[in-house]
Parts: C-alpha cells; sequence; structure tokens
C-alpha cells in the first residue's frame, strides 16, 4: 500500500473494477497510481473457473455494455458464460397490446446478455490482476471510514481489522452501492422517490427451453421480467424479477414453492412453457434514488451510490458502465494534460456530460413503470396501441431498439 495515490475507489464490486478496468491500459504511460479499496477479501489469483449456482443473482448487459467490455478486453472471457437474448416479448396481461424485438432483424447478434454477478465481478478481477501491475493495488478487506479535505488533496482514513491508516489522493471515486454509508456521512443529500412496491427475485425453470427469449409482462399490480440465464444441473433456468405492491410482498414470500408456482402462472401465464422449479426467493423496496450531488472538488460518486432505478427495463447497471468509461477517458484525457484529476472544473464538465444520458434513461424507466401501472381505461388503451403500433413500425422500433440496447451514442476513447 502506498501513502498517495492519484485515484482512490471505494468499492471493488462491478462497478468499481470496471472503472479500475478501464483505465488498467494507461496507468503505466501515464503515472497513473490507483487503490481500489472493498470490504471483502480479494479471491486468491488462480487459473478462473466458473461455479454455477441455480440461485445465483444476474445482470443484464445491454449489446452496447458488450461494446464497452469488448474495448477493455475481456468480453472473449465473459462471454464464455453469458446466456443472449435474442428476442424480447413485450405485453400487457388482458389487454391487446405486444410488441416484439428481435436481433437479427435489428442487425445484431443479441440484444442483450444476462450474466451471472458472481461470474462478472470475477472476470473483472482476473483481469486487473493477469495484468501484474503494480500500478493498482487493491486494499481489502479494509473499510473507508472518512474522506476529508485537505489543502490540496483528499485524505482517506481506512481500518484494516483494529489497524487504522490513511492515505492520499488526487480524486475519490465512490463506487460502494446504493447503501452507501459515506454518501450520508459527507453530507450529500439524495431524492428519493418510492414506488409503493417491492421487486421479488428468484430464479425458476420451465419444462422447455427458453430459446433465449425474454419476457416483459406488465400487469396491474406491477410489471414481471422473465430474463434467459445457462442451463444448469439439466434444469432451464431462467432470471424472474416480479414487482408486487408493498402489502403483497410478505405473503407471496411465504408461499412454498407449490403455491409460488401456481400463483406466477395466475399472473405471467403459460407463454413460456409450465414452471416446474423455482429458487430461493429474495426482496427489496423499489425507490428512485438520485444523489443531489454527484461530483464535488476530489470526489465522484458512480452506480448505485449515485442513481438507484426501478428494474423494468434493466438499465441501472448499464448507465452506471456508461458513466464509468466515460468518467475514465475524461480522467486519461486530463492526465495526458497534466490536470489534476480531482478538479473541479474537470468533474463537473463529465458530470454535464453523462446527465442528459442519466436524465433520459431514469425518465424512460420512471415513466414506463408509471404508464403501466395506472389502471385507467384510457391510459390502457392509449399505451396499447402504442405497443401494437411500435411492433408495425420497423424503424420505430429500431430507434427504440437502439437506445434500448444503448447503441444510441459512441463509445468514448480511452487511448
Amino acid at each position: 500500500m502506498k501513502q498517495h495515490y492519484d485515484i482512490v475507489i471505494i468499492g471493488g464490486g462491478m462497478v468499481g473494477a470496471s472503472l479500475a478496468c478501464s483505465l488498467l491500459a494507461s496507468a503505466d504511460a501515464l503515472d497513473m497510481n490507483i487503490a481500489v479499496v472493498e470490504s471483502f477479501p480479494l479471491p486468491e489469483q488462480s487459473e478462473l473457473s466458473f461455479q454455477p449456482s441455480y440461485d445465483a443473482r444476474a445482470t443484464a448487459l445491454g449489446y452496447g455494455s458488450r461494446s464497452i467490455y469488448e474495448m477493455l478486453g475481456i468480453w472473449d472471457k465473459l462471454s464464455q458464460h453469458v446466456s443472449p437474448i435474442k428476442d424480447i416479448h413485450v405485453s400487457d396481461r388482458g389487454h391487446f397490446g405486444v410488441t416484439r424485438l428481435n436481433a437479427e432483424q435489428e442487425g445484431v447478434p443479441a440484444l442483450g446478455y444476462v450474466v451471472e454477478n458472481q461470474w462478472l465481478g470475477r472476470v473483472l478481477l482476473d483481469h486487473i490482476q493477469q495484468a501484474n501491475t503494480s500500478r493498482i493495488d487493491f486494499i481489502c478487506p479494509a473499510e473507508v471510514t472518512e474522506v476529508h479535505y485537505g489543502a490540496d488533496q483528499m485524505g482517506v482514513t481506512l481500518k484494516q481489522g483494529e489497524t487504522l491508516s490513511e492515505i492520499g489522493c488526487e480524486l475519490v471515486v465512490m463506487a460502494d452501492g446504493g447503501r452507501s454509508s459515506l454518501r450520508q456521512d459527507m453530507g450529500i443529500s439524495y431524492t428519493e422517490t418510492a414506488y409503493e412496491q417491492h421487486a421479488v427475485i428468484t430464479n425458476v425453470s420451465t419444462d422447455r427451453p427458453h430459446n433465449n427469449l425474454a419476457y416483459e409482462r406488465f400487469t396491474d399490480n406491477g410489471p414481471m421480467a422473465l430474463l434467459p440465464l445457462e442451463n444448469e444441473a439439466g434444469y432451464y433456468r431462467s432470471a424472474l424479477v416480479w414487482t408486487v405492491p408493498n402489502e403483497d410482498v410478505n405473503a407471496l414470500l411465504a408461499l412454498d414453492d407449490d403455491a409460488f408456482i401456481q400463483r406466477l402462472h395466475e399472473r405471467f401465464g403459460y407463454r413460456a412453457g409450465n414452471f416446474i422449479k423455482v429458487g430461493k426467493r429474495h426482496s427489496y423496496p423499489l425507490k428512485l434514488t438520485v444523489a443531489n450531488e454527484q461530483v464535488r472538488r476530489g470526489l465522484v460518486v458512480l452506480g448505485n451510490a449515485a442513481h438507484s432505478l426501478h428494474p423494468i427495463a434493466g438499465q441501472g447497471y448499464n448507465l452506471a458502465l456508461r458513466g464509468v468509461v466515460a468518467l475514465a477517458a475524461k480522467l486519461i484525457e486530463s492526465r495526458k494534460q497534466g490536470v489534476n484529476l480531482g478538479g473541479l472544473s474537470l468533474l463537473q464538465s463529465f458530470y454535464e456530460q453523462q446527465s442528459s444520458d442519466q436524465d433520459q434513461t431514469i425518465a424512460f424507466s420512471d415513466y414506463t413503470m408509471k404508464l403501466f401501472s395506472n389502471r385507467n381505461p384510457l391510459l390502457s388503451v392509449g399505451r396499447n396501441t402504442g405497443l401494437q403500433l411500435l411492433d408495425l413500425c420497423g424503424p420505430a422500433k429500431t430507434v427504440f431498439a437502439r437506445s434500448a440496447m444503448g447503441l444510441d451514442m459512441p463509445l468514448p476513447s480511452l487511448k
């Protein structure tokens, strides 16, 4: 561990590790030292292996996120255990509106991909470890207890066991998730909109292959998503995200497997086949949370610590990843120019550059959720007519699909 770094990344999860990967190729050439502080121990460096678990949590990657990971040089390894989404079926329960998206029609090999979080995190860390560079240090397990301002640098207090130590840096990147206690400790307020809903997440199996088909099913109680996963132990497996009102979540979680499957069929139908197995169920409250300050002098807030979205369109991680590479590009450019990486004008420029993407993605997620949760009969007719027209209008469907895939904006340069 060094006494001074150029960048300290708090959080070595998918967002923090992706930022480290984005800076990896330039770190040596630009004499840039980076620390990644993580509360969990770093896995031992060994031959990369994958041990699938039926109940593993997963993340949906848009095709644009694939392009980012290709640019970072990890896609070939990551793609060994992803499930491509070839088709998406969007419907409104009990109504006539249906839209279908197809990868071949949009000229891409897949509309998106579903990857288990454990595998994505392991590939990112392995990529950094395999680089065998002295420019990136993992400080873990360790906790950041305080971030404070010095005259010309940031101070970061670390706790490892019972030992306290301090390191300095030009820039602190907070990528420690939506429950970031540091955000609160530093007086960073946030705007929160509660949806009065919970997401129930689990993995399920059907009696027939999913054929890489994803479903977005809107119901009167909230949307449901079914995403294709890799098969496990002979079972065809999909990830289920089921949105329910707050008052219904405990009763749903209390059901045994058979009763849960029966309730799932009542709400989702049989279009995916017969559900024959369900894994462990988890739930969390759904809120739209946006940090009111995402940059300060010497500080950037990224990922769920900056914004947490409704999972309706699977855009949360993709938005975060676009922010990661945009920040990396800005830092590389500034380093070449000899600019302090914690300068407020630099960080404000990054935020202004990303704010339109952020505002557009958040608005789409929020508006779609509210539109399809509204039971007004006139709105119901309008949204279902819109789904049908979108299905029939190829150019409009392509614009929608490219935006959902994250292909409506160019990739920044990391060279």
